[in-house]
């Protein structure tokens, strides 16, 4: 069983920063990449970010960023602790959700590639 569990959320003011944890807990299948999404009240899941293998070239790390948050968010992974990090720079209040990260198989923007996700947890920005 693959269990997710994300931290670091909070209140933090319009232009703040914040850094997201997820922890992969248990004896768990390795995954090639690991995102975080995101969901406001009322809003569909949206992804963010991940990093991992390349569909294309599976040894490949990669990146893949909204273009909301480009510039902003950084998204990190360290094998050793695993665990994958998101640092959020420069908050907007339309940043404002609750963060989920997941596995899949290879870095991908598509929702039903991946098959783990967290409980998410709540960032607020307040303006």
């Amino acid at each position: 069983q693959v269990q997710l569990v994300e931290s670091g959320g909070g209140l933090v003011h319009y232009g703040g920063s914040l850094r997201l944890s997820c922890a992969a807990s248990g004896r768990t299948f390795r995954r090639g990449a690991m995102g975080w999404f995101r969901q406001a009240p009322g809003k569909e899941r949206e992804f963010v970010t991940t990093i991992g293998w390349s569909g294309m070239a599976w040894s490949s790390n990669i990146t893949y960023y909204a273009d909301s948050v480009k510039g902003r968010f950084i998204i990190s992974r360290d094998n050793a602790k695993n665990t994958v990090y998101l640092q959020m720079n420069s908050l907007k209040p339309e940043d404002t959700a609750v963060y989920y990260c997941a596995a899949a198989p290879f870095a991908t923007k598509i929702q039903n590639e991946y098959d783990y996700w967290g409980q998410g947890t709540q960032v607020t920005v307040s303006s």
